[in-house]
């Protein structure tokens, strides 16, 4: 190989190293420990994406039978007047 391929080489297995180092430390940082005592701040229902998945639930269905869809679930198009 010539001396500038070894340089070349030299400089992408910097950038590949930086590059691990990066995302090692950036999934690193994430993890964290939690003390019990602050435990039960985590598990309050206000703390999930959907503090109140029935209701949601309801609201849903409730819509998509006024809308005269097959499902929100599903794919498929329906008909229906639009009013909500």
């Amino acid at each position: 190989m010539t001396e500038t391929g070894l340089i070349g080489m030299k400089k992408n297995q910097r950038v590949l190293v930086k590059l691990v180092l990066v995302i090692g430390i950036g999934l690193s940082t994430g993890c964290i420990h939690v003390n019990a005592w602050e435990r039960g701040n985590l598990a309050k229902s206000q703390m999930e994406l959907d503090p109140h998945p029935l209701q949601s639930e309801i609201q849903s269905h409730n819509y998509s039978s006024r809308e005269a869809a097959p499902s929100h679930k599903s794919s498929a198009g329906g008909g229906g007047c639009g009013c909500y």
